[in-house]
C-alpha cells in the first residue's frame, strides 16, 4: 500500500470517527450550516448555493441533482396520487407526513402529551421533546455582541464578525476591483458576471400544506410555526417596552433592536449610510449603487427597484388616490408616512432638527440635510444624462426628464383638452 492510499484511509477513518462521535467540523461559508462529513457539505453547496441540477423533468423542465429527487417530484407534483386517507374525516394526502400533520392540527384530541410552555399537544413524547428543542430551547449559545445574532458554534460567530461587522473582504476579483468576504461569493460573481452564466433560482420542495389557507412550507416545523402564530394567534413573546407581542422570539429581538435601541450596525461601504437590518443594506446596494430597477411603470416609463413602490406610484400619481386623511384639517395624502410627517410638523409643530448655519429647524432629518445641501452648499448632485443640466433634488431631475425629454403631460384642464407638465402651470392656464 503506497503513501497516498494510506493518507486516503486516514482521512476516511477520521471522517468516520467524527460521524460516530457526532462532532460537526465542516461549516458552509455561505449560510454557516455545519456538517459531519466534508462530502455532505460539498453536496449541500452544490445543490443549494451553486445550483447544480442534472436531471430535468420532461413535464415542467425543473432540474434536480439526484434522480431520486426527480422521481419523487414527478410522483408528488404530476401524478398527484393521494394514497394516505384520514380515518376521521376521509381527507386524502399525497404523503404520510402530510396526513400526520393534518391529524395533529385538526384532530387534536388524539394527542396526549402537552407542552408546559405553550400548551400545544402531541401524539408521543419524542415529538414533544423535538418541539421543545426547536421552539423553546436556546441551541445557539454564541452571541454576537454587536447585533445580538446567535450562532451554534464559535467559528460561525467569528466568521460573522469578520465579514459583517469588520467588513473584511479577503477574496478579490482579478478582473474587477470588487472584493468579497467569502470565496464562494467570489466564485459566484465570476461565474455570473465574467463567464456569463445565468442565475437559476433553486426551487425548494414545499410538501407541507396548511389545510386552512393552503400556504406551502418546506418543513413540518415551519408549517406548525405558521399555524400556531397565524391561525391560532399565539404570541408568547411580549416587548417589555411597548407591550407589542410576537409569535417568534427572533422577531421580538429584531423589533427591540430596530425600534427601541435604534441600532444601525450594517453600514454601506460605498456611501457610509447605516441600516438596522442586513436585508435593508443589500436592497440599498442593489437599487442605489448597482442601479437595479426591474419594475417599470407602464404609464410613464419610470423605473423602480421594488415592486410595491411601483404600485404605490401608480396609485398616487396616475390614479390620484389619496386614502389617508388628516383628522385635524382633512387634508388627504397618498401615503401614510406623508400623513404622519404632516401631522408631526404642521399640527404638533415638532421640529427637532436645527440647522447649525441659519438656525432654521425641520421636522425631519432628511429635510435638514436637503436644506443644507441646496441652500448653504449650493449642491446640485443630480445631472440629466441627456442635456447635462443639474438639479438640487432627484425629484426635480425626474420632473425635468419627463416634461422636457419625454414630453410627458399629465395635467389636463376641465374645460379644454390641453395638457401641461406641471400642476402649477395648469392652475395658471
Amino acid at each position: 500500500m503506497d503513501n497516498s492510499e494510506k493518507k486516503s484511509e486516514e482521512v476516511d477513518s477520521s471522517e468516520h470517527d467524527m460521524a460516530v462521535s457526532g462532532d460537526k467540523k465542516y461549516i458552509c461559508d455561505i449560510c454557516q450550516e455545519t456538517f459531519t462529513l466534508e462530502s455532505n457539505m460539498i453536496t449541500h453547496q452544490d445543490t443549494i448555493h451553486n445550483e447544480k441540477k442534472y436531471y430535468a423533468c420532461d413535464k415542467c423542465e425543473q432540474k434536480f441533482e439526484f434522480r431520486s429527487h426527480l422521481s419523487r417530484h414527478q410522483i408528488l407534483v404530476h401524478k398527484s396520487r393521494k394514497d394516505f386517507v384520514c380515518d376521521r374525516c376521509e381527507k386524502k394526502f399525497v404523503k404520510q407526513s402530510s396526513l400526520l400533520t393534518h391529524e395533529k392540527l385538526v384532530h387534536k384530541d388524539r394527542e396526549g402529551y402537552s407542552c408546559n410552555k405553550c400548551e400545544r399537544k402531541f401524539e408521543n413524547e419524542s415529538t414533544l421533546l423535538k418541539h421543545n428543542k426547536i421552539f423553546h430551547e436556546v441551541l445557539k449559545n454564541y452571541l454576537c455582541e454587536k447585533c445580538a445574532k446567535r450562532f451554534g458554534n464559535k467559528q460561525s460567530l467569528l466568521v460573522h464578525i469578520k465579514t459583517v461587522h469588520e467588513n473584511c473582504k479577503d477574496f478579490a476579483c482579478d478582473k474587477y476591483e470588487e472584493k468579497f468576504g467569502h470565496k464562494s461569493h467570489l466564485l459566484y460573481h465570476s461565474n455570473t458576471v465574467h463567464e456569463g452564466r445565468k442565475k437559476v433560482a433553486f426551487k425548494i420542495s414545499k410538501d407541507y400544506i396548511c389545510d386552512k389557507c393552503e400556504q406551502k412550507f418546506g418543513s413540518e416545523r415551519h408549517l406548525l410555526q405558521h399555524h400556531r402564530t397565524v391561525h391560532e394567534g399565539k404570541k408568547d413573546y411580549a416587548c417589555d417596552k411597548c407591550e407589542k407581542k410576537f409569535g417568534l422570539k427572533c422577531n421580538l429581538l429584531t423589533h427591540v433592536k430596530s425600534i427601541h435601541e435604534d441600532r444601525r450596525d450594517f453600514e454601506c461601504d460605498k456611501c457610509e449610510k447605516k441600516f438596522r437590518l442586513k436585508s435593508n443594506l443589500l436592497t440599498h446596494r442593489r437599487i442605489v449603487h448597482d442601479g437595479c430597477k426591474d419594475y417599470p411603470c407602464d404609464k410613464c416609463k419610470k423605473k423602480f427597484g421594488l415592486k410595491w413602490i411601483m404600485i404605490q406610484h401608480q396609485k398616487t400619481v396616475h390614479e390620484g388616490r389619496k386614502d389617508f386623511t388628516c383628522d385635524k384639517c382633512e387634508k388627504k395624502f397618498g401615503q401614510k408616512p406623508h400623513l404622519i410627517r404632516h401631522q408631526s410638523s404642521v399640527h404638533e409643530h415638532v421640529k427637532d432638527f436645527a440647522c447649525n448655519k441659519c438656525e432654521r429647524k425641520f421636522g425631519l432629518k432628511s429635510n435638514l440635510i436637503r436644506h443644507q445641501w441646496s441652500v448653504h452648499e449650493s449642491r446640485k448632485d443630480f445631472a440629466c444624462d441627456e442635456c447635462k443640466k443639474k438639479f438640487r433634488f432627484k425629484s426635480e431631475l425626474l420632473k425635468h426628464q419627463m416634461k422636457v425629454h419625454e414630453g410627458f403631460r399629465d395635467y389636463a384642464g376641465d374645460n379644454c383638452e390641453q395638457k401641461v407638465g406641471e400642476k402649477s402651470n395648469l392652475i395658471k392656464h
